[in-house]
């Protein structure tokens, strides 16, 4: 269904979101099987200390358009070409209805959704057979979850954007990606006040991203023992699947 990556060595790729959490361990993960990477966030500091030779690091900020023209430019500049983009910017923030704010939902989706179709938009001209672009959505963009009001939203409408934009792609020899991890351990998480099954680390999601990019597969999402239940309580009836999930996470 994708080009099937398993060689990494003198890739050009691009990693937007690359800052902190699965970003900057999969930039590591990537620099060690020899790629050439462009690492990119808001956070000019947080991108200097990440300590990867070679890496090209590229401030940008995806949610302002002239931004992120300057940053494409800048990559494209140094590589002259991008084999393959990694959209991993995302935010979040539990939100429920007896404490909805639309200004926070609305950053939100705009980082989580609005801001990817604006890194699609940049580079969908220099996209090459062999390579592609992979988006870094959620498994709580598979149902509707508990606190996830403002979150599953944008991430269900990544995944969508991703599907259309892989039939479209495809038949053109390019590859495009969603890549749904469960729950891992990162300053964002941090704010969960529940228990998080199955959590991984940074580093065991990266290591997991980058073997999925070898299937060829559409859908890269890990770890399976977790998602393959996300993916079963999806496909319930609602008369079935909101009172289960109710019992299931105390919501």
């Amino acid at each position: 269904m994708n080009p099937a990556i398993t060689d990494w060595k003198g890739k050009r790729v691009w990693l937007i979101g690359a800052s902190s959490g699965i970003g900057a361990a999969l930039a590591g993960e990537l620099a060690r099987r020899g790629a050439r990477l462009a690492i990119s966030a808001r956070n000019a500091r947080k991108l200097q200390r990440i300590a990867i030779n070679g890496a090209l690091p590229v401030p940008c900020d995806v949610t302002d358009t002239d931004s992120l023209a300057a940053a494409r430019s800048s990559v494209l500049g140094a590589f002259g070409s991008i084999d393959l983009v990694i959209y991993l910017a995302g935010d979040y923030v539990p939100m429920r209805a007896d404490d909805f704010n639309l200004a926070v939902a609305e950053q939100i989706i705009n980082v989580n959704f609005i801001a990817a179709m604006h890194v699609a938009a940049a580079v969908l001209p220099d996209l090459r057979p062999g390579g592609g672009i992979a988006f870094v959505a959620s498994v709580a963009g598979y149902r509707g979850l508990p606190k996830a009001l403002c979150y599953g939203p944008g991430k269900a409408a990544l995944i969508h954007f991703a599907e259309v934009l892989h039939l479209d792609l495809a038949p053109k020899g390019i590859g495009v990606w969603v890549i749904n991890p469960g729950f891992v351990a990162t300053p964002l998480t941090a704010q969960n006040d529940f228990s998080m099954p199955a959590l991984q680390t940074p580093e065991e999601a990266a290591n997991a991203t980058v073997e999925g990019f070898k299937s060829g597969n559409f859908e890269i999402h890990f770890p399976k023992r977790f998602t393959r239940l996300m993916k079963l309580l999806a496909i319930l009836p609602y008369r079935w699947y909101f009172p289960l999930i109710r019992r299931l996470t105390g919501g």
